[in-house]
């Protein structure tokens, strides 16, 4: 029998990993937000701007996301396994924007205050495309995308129908479209990518290499685009609004710690695919919420804003959220 360690020891082991962890994620986080903060620099200088930067957003949207997803199909070998995986990682998707909406609940409820509805949306929804698939390519790998790619169709599900019906404006006139709930880049890349994955069809390399080389773009160009967007986030008022903090503690402390202990303690998730689900929870606010804001007549300012600051914020958290997944 092996002999035990005093009950110190074991705390000092824990602490040894948790900080190990914590190492880890914090590096790849920094690594992100240092092309992040090109981007800045870019703006300011007038090389890439915030305007060229939303030019370039549909190219993102629409082509690279897909192609990011569609490869993560292509390299994960389909096994029982790996199948049962990736339902338990829509499952977690689905946790997670379901304890996001009961946990803003109570707040953000003035009707009168239409700020409110942006404080809620940015409660809720992560930075799936710009943030949780970079972070999880960069600490997982291709294991980390395949887990969040159904996080990916999960979110667009929510944010097409209870993300609407939060941010509408009734005064706009703008009304909820079904068909972009199906024409959507997480829906698209995972109808492309599913059947192969499914069917074990191997990609001929002809098809298979630009994908890659296409969604490989995914990282270094939202990170560059979300530093175009923190240049114009105006700075120096973006800590006065007092309910900025509350959307950033139940985005990317309360829901992440929820959803972590609720996919751990009852058995859930385990390894990478929890910590894959965690990344998504603990995402700050999605860029969604500018475009959404500008949509549904909202003040896309205060939207830019809430966004900005979450996201300043979470460079603390998303590595504290992912060495304590990790632990």
């Amino acid at each position: 029998m092996g002999r035990l360690l005093p009950p110190y020891r074991y705390l000092l082991l824990d602490f040894s990993l948790f900080a190990e962890n914590f190492q880890i994620a914090s590096k790849q986080v920094l690594i992100l937000y240092i092309i992040a903060a090109v981007g800045f620099a870019c703006d300011k200088i007038g090389i890439f701007t915030e305007k060229t930067a939303r030019a370039s957003n549909d190219l993102l949207f629409y082509v690279i996301t897909p192609c990011v997803i569609i490869d993560s199909f292509f390299s994960t070998a389909f096994t029982p396994d790996s199948a049962k995986a990736l339902l338990r990682a829509a499952l977690g998707g689905v946790i997670t924007h379901i304890v996001g909406i009961i946990i803003t609940l109570p707040f953000f409820r003035d009707k009168k205050d239409p700020d409110n509805a942006i404080f809620r949306f940015a409660s809720v929804y992560g930075n799936m495309g710009y943030m949780a698939l970079p972070l999880a390519k960069a600490v997982l790998g291709e294991e980390g995308v395949f887990f969040c790619s159904a996080g990916v169709i999960v979110f667009q599900l929510f944010c097409f129908t209870h993300g609407v019906f939060t941010m509408e404006d009734r005064k706009s006139g703008a009304k909820f479209d079904f068909k972009k709930l199906l024409a959507n880049p997480g829906v698209i890349g995972v109808a492309v990518g599913l059947p192969f994955f499914l069917l074990k069809i191997n990609a001929p390399e002809i098809f298979s290499k630009p994908v890659a080389y296409i969604g490989s773009m995914n990282t270094p160009l939202a990170m560059l685009m979300f530093g175009t967007y923190m240049s114009n986030a105006g700075l120096k008022t973006m800590f006065k609004c007092k309910k900025q903090y509350l959307a950033a503690f139940i985005k990317i402390i309360a829901v992440p710690a929820a959803v972590l202990c609720i996919c751990k303690f009852t058995g859930l998730m385990s390894g990478a695919l929890l910590t894959a689900c965690v990344i998504q929870a603990a995402a700050p606010s999605a860029n969604n919420t500018v475009m959404f804001a500008a949509k549904y007549g909202r003040d896309a300012g205060t939207a830019s804003k809430a966004v900005a600051f979450v996201s300043f914020a979470s460079v603390i958290t998303m590595p504290l959220m992912i060495a304590l997944s990790r632990m």
